[in-house]
């Protein structure tokens, strides 16, 4: 008999990645199989398994990459050669979203299954576009409808149209000119205030306001596609005042980072709550080889001082020192960082740094050695293998004993989905291997496309090898990157 484990049907929300829970969150970290389709952010990777299996299943419209019937037999199959498997969907599974039937298959197929709500986008795509599906003296109720077959379903048109509340139709666009003149046929205001919103909670949200008379006009005219979500009610009219989120400074922005999956985290979140929709590409894969400091653990209490050129460089480090039981009290040299991302990773450790340089740049932490170091001076330096020789040449320039030590190496990373790369505006790339990395997985043409954004100037030469235009950051660091994009955007709108 075969061995069966169990299915998740996870509402993913409408489009922002943090909108997904924390329950559907921790449930994706345990899965080994996943089936996602386009309303679903491809940032939710991210939270799986770098070995969990992925299939996509498309669902654009008019064109189905696989039909729901083949899906609800993939989620059987893969269910009965024992996977965890998580069905992802946009919004909620149980509105709109066929995640009935799927759970139904799964029963009549005696498979466990459990279903994760999602926020839906009938409430949280309004809310985006500053508009509240209730509100006291306005409305005080609100009804969702699907849009998408409204010409063959059987509405009570006559009803709906005496309704007083928030309407809310979903996946409507095709058939908004069928809406509006049911409505206004069956006796609505035809002045009352109607507003479309697609792409909602994403960098691509676009909203158009009007009237059920005028609103079809606007729309021919607009370049709206779907998804898109149809809201008639009064509550339309506090669209401006409760615009909160496209106020934001990097709103309508996809802003691509190019680290590694570890270090992609802090600026992700910095640039999210100024309003931008991030894609991670993880263009470097970070290789663990810090068993190379064995040769030199028994001189770590010699050094004069601990030199780390990176953040990856000091995780590894004290990695290897707590697994090694290593008593860091040991450790009598300066510790010293390159930059200020460096150094709070080994505050993190409970160390504090003596000697930091002002730039994340070699030649900066280099002033600063300088000041301090003397002829005979032993010195440990560790690293990537594929680090620059700078550093340790010109330090031995001034007699100092230098142990450059390999401690990890980067390679290439993985690319889930090459197509979310088509809706990026902006590049960040980190260092030179972010930029060698990203042509490799993507292609020269497809990076010369985009604004190019380069943490510093030995990161911009590796563009510039490439004949990409770029910008670099006045500061080399995450906060310099994320002036350098305020400071652009801020210029577009004076």
């Amino acid at each position: 008999m075969k061995v069966m484990s169990k299915v998740y049907l996870i509402g993913a929300g409408p489009g922002d990645e943090e909108l997904l829970t924390l329950k559907g969150k921790r449930i994706l970290g345990k899965c080994n199989a996943v089936l996602y389709d386009r309303l679903a952010n491809d940032s939710l990777l991210k939270y799986l398994d770098e070995k969990c299996k992925i299939y996509y299943c498309g669902k654009e419209p008019g064109c189905h990459y696989k039909n729901q019937q083949e899906i609800n037999d993939m989620l059987v199959t893969l269910a009965r050669e024992g996977n965890t498997v998580c069905r992802i969907k946009g919004g909620d599974p149980y509105i709109f979203g066929r995640g009935g039937e799927e759970a139904l298959r799964l029963e009549n197929e005696k498979i466990e299954f459990e279903v994760i709500p999602g926020i839906t986008s009938a409430i949280a795509v309004l809310n985006y576009a500053g508009i509240p599906v209730t509100h006291r003296g306005i409305s005080q109720s609100f009804h969702v409808f699907t849009g998408q077959s409204a010409e063959k379903l059987d509405i009570n048109w006559e009803s709906v149209a005496k309704l007083t509340g928030t309407l809310i139709f979903l996946m409507g666009l095709k058939n908004i000119e069928v809406i509006t003149n049911s409505l206004i046929d069956n006796n609505k205001d035809s002045e009352c205030p109607c507003a479309v919103i697609m792409s909602g909670t994403t960098s691509n949200q676009k909203k158009i306001v009007g009237t059920l008379s005028n609103i079809c006009s606007k729309v021919a005219v607009s370049g709206l596609k779907s998804p898109c979500i149809i809201v008639v009610g009064w509550v339309v009219t506090l669209n401006d005042k409760l615009n909160w989120y496209e106020k934001k400074p990097l709103f309508g922005k996809n802003i691509c980072i190019t680290r590694s999956k570890e270090q992609n985290v802090e600026i992700s979140e910095k640039l999210l709550d100024l309003g931008a929709q991030v894609t991670a590409i993880n263009s470097i894969k970070v290789v663990d080889t810090s068993k190379n400091l064995m040769d030199y653990i028994e001189k770590f209490s010699c050094y004069n001082y601990v030199v780390f050129t990176s953040v990856n460089g000091a995780n590894l480090f004290f990695k290897y020192l707590k697994e090694n039981e290593y008593d860091i009290r040991n450790i009598r040299g300066k510790v010293c960082a390159i930059g200020p991302a460096t150094a709070e990773a080994i505050r993190g450790k409970g160390i504090m740094p003596q000697i930091i340089a002002k730039q994340f740049v070699t030649e900066s932490l280099l002033i600063e050695l300088k000041n301090q170091v003397k002829p005979g001076d032993k010195i440990l330096i560790p690293g990537s293998s594929s680090g620059r020789e700078y550093l340790g040449e010109e330090l031995r320039k001034l007699q100092c004993s230098v142990d450059e030590v390999p401690i990890y190496e980067i390679g290439e990373g993985t690319l889930q989905n090459e197509g979310t790369f088509d809706n990026v505006d902006i590049v960040i790339f980190t260092s030179p291997s972010t930029v060698k990395n990203m042509i490799s997985m993507l292609g020269i043409n497809r990076i010369k496309e985009k604004k190019c954004i380069a943490i510093g100037p030995i990161t911009g030469e590796e563009l510039n090898k490439n004949d990409i235009n770029y910008s670099v950051c006045d500061e080399y660091s995450s906060d310099g990157i994320i002036k350098n994009l305020l400071q652009c955007e801020g210029e577009k709108h004076d």
